[in-house]
């Protein structure tokens, strides 16, 4: 059979993931990351997807492995390189069930070692509380950032979903906050604390009104033309009242998620709880928190190390 070209065959393939309800955001993704291994097949002149062999998959991981970004010449994270092969091994598996090919040759390709990483960094309560003071709250915009950054911080939310927040998906009666389709098209409801719905309020009466347009009418949070805010307009924001305060940590928005998170645990929060309060779709992706939140561990080292906190070294200890 004539095999249609690859863009057909990707476009074919990201429609039976729309079927499957997977989120725009993924099928994006995907799309984006199919297309990276399409343009370096073509490089290589191969242009059919039943050219493609074993050796041409086991060189394009190499290829992943030794890519460097241009800007800072850091290699792919491991778990980076992944998320590139699997879309590809996915779309060969499909494109042999509907009897394109007639082989896989992504079937023995072995994905790098995923890495157990922690997040690269986590707030002090004394500095979230430094970083919820620096903006204006006698401006617009300044009350607006005031509230959305105790948004982030009391509920947890992540970058995108706060941004699809409506007027009708904060209770101020029952104190909690409606993620709509958040991550993996998931809906959500989270406990919100009162003093964040305190800010959210004092925007959502005093300044809100006069800013939204009949196109954002229902956006909880805008800009000062009235448009709903995009997720790389808050993120910039948010970094730069951190770097305000001297901290210049990767992830603005990521941080106070995984801040409210780390402190929860700390004071005896539960992680099925917590899995719950941040969304996670597996139990071992809150675990991580376990192993960020050290008080615990510090508490239980004071108390049964064998160590005593009064061993002083002796003057010939010194010496050595």
């Amino acid at each position: 059979m004539n095999l249609p070209e690859p863009k057909i065959l990707i476009h074919q393939y990201l429609q039976t993931m729309r079927m499957r309800n997977c989120s725009e955001r993924t099928i994006t993704c995907w799309q984006y990351k199919l297309n990276r291994f399409v343009t370096w097949l073509s490089e290589r002149s191969i242009n059919c997807m039943s050219e493609v062999n074993p050796e041409l998959v086991a060189a394009y991981r190499r290829s992943l492995f030794h890519y460097r970004n241009p800007r800072t010449g850091k290699p792919l994270k491991f778990d980076t390189q992944a998320s590139y092969l699997i879309p590809v091994r996915r779309w060969f598996d499909w494109m042999k069930i509907q009897s394109f090919i007639e082989s896989d040759p992504t079937f023995e390709i072995e994905l790098p070692k995923s890495e157990d990483r922690l997040p690269t960094s986590v707030l002090t309560s004394e500095q979230v509380e430094t970083l919820l003071n620096q903006p204006d709250v006698k401006t617009n915009l300044g009350l607006r950032d005031r509230a959305m950054m105790e948004t982030f911080y009391s509920s947890g939310i992540r970058c995108g979903e706060l941004v699809a927040l409506d007027v009708y998906d904060i209770n101020f009666d029952r104190e909690v906050l409606t993620v709509r389709c958040g991550k993996g098209n998931k809906d959500r409801v989270v406990p919100i604390g009162t003093r964040a719905l305190t800010w959210i309020k004092k925007w959502a009466h005093d300044v809100r009104p006069n800013l939204v347009t009949e196109s954002s009418a229902q956006s909880l949070f805008v800009s000062k033309n009235g448009k709903r805010l995009g997720p790389n307009y808050v993120s910039n924001l948010i970094k730069k009242y951190l770097n305000a305060i001297g901290i210049d940590y990767r992830g603005s928005c990521h941080l106070l998620r995984h801040t409210a998170a780390t402190l929860m645990m700390e004071n005896g929060a539960d992680l099925r709880s917590l899995q719950q309060f941040l969304g996670h779709a597996r139990l071992n992706t809150t675990q991580i928190y376990t192993h960020v939140s050290i008080k615990r561990l510090q508490e239980v080292h004071r108390k049964t190390h064998p160590a005593k906190p009064d061993g002083k070294p002796t003057d010939d200890q010194s010496a050595a």
